[in-house]
C-alpha cells in the first residue's frame, strides 16, 4: 500500500491540527514515509529524562502513539480524528542519551481499525529500546 500523503505534508498536518505537541520546540520529526512505513525521530529534553538520564517511559510512550498515527495517517490521508484505542508498549533497555527513532509498520489498515507494529531505538542503534503495538479506530468517511 503506497502512502496518499508526503512527509512535507504530514508534517505540516501535525503543526495546524496538534501545534501543543512542538509547545517545547521541534521535538518530534518524521524522517520517513514509504508504503506500509514510518519513522519519527524524538529529540528527548531534559524534562523528558528520568533520573539516571535516561529518556522516560511516557515519554517513549508519546513517542510510539504519535509515530503509529504518522503512518496511519501517511496512508489514509488527513484524518484528525482517527484516534488510539489500544497501545500496549514493552521497554526492553534503558536508552542512551540522544535521539529516538521510531520505527512504525502498518499490520492491518482496514476501513474503522489500523493496527501498527512500533519498534523503537537509539539513532543508529540495532538493538531495540522499546517494542509497541497500537490500534487505532479510524472514522467512517462522510
Amino acid at each position: 500500500m503506497q502512502p496518499v500523503m508526503s512527509v512535507a505534508e504530514v508534517e505540516a498536518f501535525l503543526v495546524r491540527e496538534f501545534p501543543q505537541i512542538y509547545l517545547d520546540g521541534p521535538l518530534y520529526r518524521v524522517e520517513s514515509l514509504a508504503p506500509g512505513v514510518a519513522a519519527m525521530r524524538f529529540t528527548a529534553s531534559e524534562r523528558h529524562l528520568r533520573p539516571g538520564g535516561t529518556v522516560s517511559g511516557p515519554a517513549m510512550m508519546a513517542l510510539a502513539d504519535l509515530a503509529a498515527y504518522v503512518v496511519i495517517l501517511g496512508h489514509i490521508g488527513p484524518v484528525a480524528l482517527a484516534v488510539t484505542t489500544n497501545l500496549n508498549i514493552n521497554f526492553l533497555r534503558k536508552p542512551a542519551p540522544g535521539d529516538l527513532i521510531a520505527t512504525c509498520r502498518l499490520l492491518k489498515l482496514g476501513k474503522r481499525l489500523a493496527v501498527v507494529d512500533c519498534a523503537i531505538a537509539g539513532e543508529g542503534e540495532a538493538a531495540l529500546v522499546a517494542h509497541a503495538t497500537a490500534t487505532y479506530s479510524v472514522p467512517p468517511e462522510r
